[in-house]
């Protein structure tokens, strides 16, 4: 093994999630680092790409007439699946076509965002709004997509449309942290204020806003001020360093230049050779 590869020997080095998760662990342990890796979004995509992406193709196919729209969590996550799946004209296309229906204002901003309007809105941003608004509406044999929030089935909506005689397919595009993970970012928290860990670094804000607000709801904030004080602490880039410093926590080191996994290790492994 070169040299190089052996700059971080003996380091425990913690990364929240990312999509590039796996490629950022593989360059530290082939630079010989301990990893632990941190449950740090509370809101994560859906773990079965694949059930979205055929879902996706049923809309892009014309296979809806309606789209119910529940929130704008839910819209953005579905235009990062499209990106994914290489699809986005044609998923922006299909919700042009569709009718769309939205439970509140959030749905409504991200359309915005495609230049694209609500056709119907929920008479409250509830389940119970959509009902109201859709109580008097010839439903039978209509084809109506539901986007869901989180795992949760919604079953008082899917009923209603099934007793108006409605053809419904529903998509969940994401889902929430679990109590287990919850409990791992209790214990990493403690883990930093031990001074077991030598290093952590983030690659976008929610990792850090979950890791505040887990310590805030369990009233450990002072232990993780602590803990982050005695820890080198990484930012991927300008704009997630600039979140950092804005919310007190000291920023050890970024790449220069290139905001990638690679040079991101290698500026890491020249900090921690100087310590």
């Amino acid at each position: 093994m070169s040299e190089p590869e052996l700059t971080l020997r003996h380091r425990t080095i913690a990364i929240p999630e990312s999509r590039q998760q796996d490629v950022l662990a593989d360059l530290l342990v082939r630079r010989g680092a301990s990893v632990l890796r941190c449950p740090l979004i509370a809101i994560k995509d859906s773990p079965d790409a694949e059930a979205v992406q055929v879902w996706m193709a049923a809309m892009i196919a014309g296979e809806f007439d309606d789209f119910i729209i529940l929130t704008g969590e839910g819209m953005r996550r579905l235009e990062g699946f499209a990106e994914r799946f290489d699809c986005l004209p044609a998923w922006h296309q299909a919700l042009a076509t569709v009718r769309k229906i939205v439970r509140g204002p959030k749905p409504v901003r991200e359309l915005r965002k495609l230049q694209l309007h609500a056709d119907l809105a929920g008479a409250a941003p509830t389940t119970d709004g959509i009902i109201a608004s859709l109580g008097d509406a010839d439903l039978q044999g209509r084809r109506i997509a539901v986007q869901l929030y989180g795992s949760n089935p919604n079953e008082k909506l899917i009923s209603f449309l099934d007793g108006k005689g409605a053809v419904v397919s529903t998509v969940a595009p994401y889902i929430y942290a679990s109590e287990s993970e919850q409990q791992q970012v209790l214990e990493l928290i403690h883990r930093l204020a031990e001074g077991s860990i030598d290093a952590l670094l983030f690659t976008s804000q929610p990792q850090y806003k979950r890791l505040a607000s887990v310590a805030k709801k369990a009233g450990l904030e002072t232990l993780l001020t602590a803990g982050l004080e005695v820890t080198v602490i990484g930012a991927i880039g300008p704009v997630m360093a600039d979140y950092l410093q804005e919310a007190g926590v000291r920023v050890d080191f970024m790449p220069e230049g290139s905001f990638f996994m690679k040079p991101f290790v290698t500026a890491l492994g020249v900090l921690l050779a100087e310590h």
